[in-house]
């Protein structure tokens, strides 16, 4: 399984579409390439009662997932978007490494 440019926990940027330069917590990485990031790419979805798991019917807001090509990463010391590329440390360990200025993202 190759490594992924974004993760689960990771605070990213939205570049395109309805929510761009929103802000959020990556929430789900899915299979397909896309991500759920937190109260970004809100959807009302209408949910109808289930008495067996005590669910209430109604009209709910929840994320919808957005394709990770429109994401980038927050880099913190530059306050901006960021790249993100891989890098080999002399312990054989790979890491994500900002494009900027080549800080190692995974803290």
């Amino acid at each position: 399984m190759a490594m992924k440019k974004i993760k689960k926990g990771d605070r990213v940027v939205v570049l395109a579409g309805k929510d761009k330069g929103k802000q959020g917590d990556v929430l789900k990485v899915l299979d397909n390439g896309k991500v759920l990031i937190e109260n970004v790419n809100m959807v009302k979805k209408h949910v109808r009662p289930n008495p067996n798991r005590g669910e209430n019917g109604g009209i709910i807001d929840q994320e919808a997932p957005m394709d990770a090509s429109n994401v980038a990463i927050f880099n913190p010391t530059t306050g901006k978007a960021d790249r993100v590329g891989f890098k080999i440390l002399e312990d054989n360990r790979k890491v994500r490494v900002f494009k900027s200025n080549g800080e190692v993202v995974d803290v």
